[in-house]
């Protein structure tokens, strides 16, 4: 494409230009196909006045990723497990959101038709978190927090509860020690002033001897605890669940809907978000990166339909209801 043909990229969504091939968004990654996200991006995609056509894309490597995100037709794309961070060294370009949280899982096209990846993810869980306070306000500012799991999604778990929500010392629930210290190691590009206290909790005592988190976010499949490592772990999460007090849940995972995690969450009074919220609270960023919705003038994402169509969308889903 010429220089003249990448200006075109972010023109108004209502103006027509021969030159645009977008057509396409993605979600990336393996196990996708359940994903509602596909519902309210196709809305939000028809809503803007754009023919674009978001696709739930099974990918088993990351060259499969970046082959769609090469193709003339990307108009933006969501990864997902398990590419959030082996995907960013085949990128053009990473925002400094991509580069301090160390994940990426959006992609979009800049002006000079480059793949620049930047992260979301930070966004829908402290739009989740808050609104699974009672007053809708941050409640646990100040407060520990508790991130189960230290894959790519942990990342934006821990920026969001120490940069967004100022929680103070952040628990780590995970089966693996060594992705336990890169994830400290990559929380270090945080520090604005202050450094996130991390602290990975491995052992029931451990969990028994420490104040109860504010907030708790799942950032791992949901699954049966079979292995020594995994039920020690799970053992440790039951422990915090079984404090005298209670704050937030969200898992971040939503097949099933309705988590191993989650369940434990209700059964000793937490209150739960489901991990499909994550998605909505995303949309007004995506869709501005995507095709500048919201900006100069151009139409805005109708949130207020998003949330009818994601509610009735996760309520019907028999890919997830189970």
């Amino acid at each position: 494409m010429t220089t003249t043909e990448i200006e075109t990229l972010r023109l108004d969504s209502t103006t027509s230009n021969s030159a645009d091939q977008r057509k396409y968004v993605y979600l990336a990654g393996v196990g996708v196909t359940h994903s509602i996200g596909i519902h309210l991006h196709n809305y939000v995609a028809k809503s803007l006045g754009l023919p674009w056509t978001f696709i739930n894309q099974e990918c088993p490597t990351v060259e499969d990723v970046m082959a769609y995100f090469r193709a003339p037709t990307f108009a933006g794309g969501v990864v997902t497990m398990p590419y959030k961070k082996s995907i960013m060294p085949f990128l053009d370009e990473l925002d400094p959101l991509a580069i301090t949280l160390g994940a990426c899982n959006n992609v979009y096209l800049t002006k000079e038709g480059k793949l620049r990846g930047t992260n979301t993810d930070w966004r829908g869980i402290k739009g989740c978190l808050l609104s699974g306070t009672l007053t809708g306000t941050n409640e646990g500012k100040g407060k520990p927090a508790l991130v189960i799991g230290a894959g790519g999604a942990s990342r934006a778990a821990v920026y969001a509860l120490f940069t967004e929500l100022e929680c103070g010392e952040i628990y780590v629930v995970n089966r693996d020690a060594k992705e336990v210290e890169d994830l400290l190691e990559d929380s270090k590009a945080y520090a604005s002033g202050r450094q996130p206290k991390l602290r990975h909790v491995n052992s029931v005592a451990d969990a028994e001897g420490l104040q109860s988190p504010f907030y708790i976010v799942g950032t791992v499949p949901d699954f049966e605890a079979r292995t020594e490592e995994e039920l020690k772990a799970r053992a440790v999460l039951a422990t915090f669940l079984q404090k005298e007090e209670k704050g937030v849940l969200l898992d971040m995972c939503f097949k099933p809907r309705n988590t191993r995690i989650l369940q434990m969450g209700k059964k000793h009074g937490w209150r739960t978000v489901e991990g499909t919220d994550v998605i909505g609270f995303q949309q007004e960023e995506q869709w501005r990166l995507w095709a500048g919705a919201g900006e100069n003038g151009r139409k805005a994402v109708p949130m207020d339909e998003v949330w009818q169509i994601s509610r009735k969308a996760a309520e019907e889903s028999l890919a997830i209801n189970f």
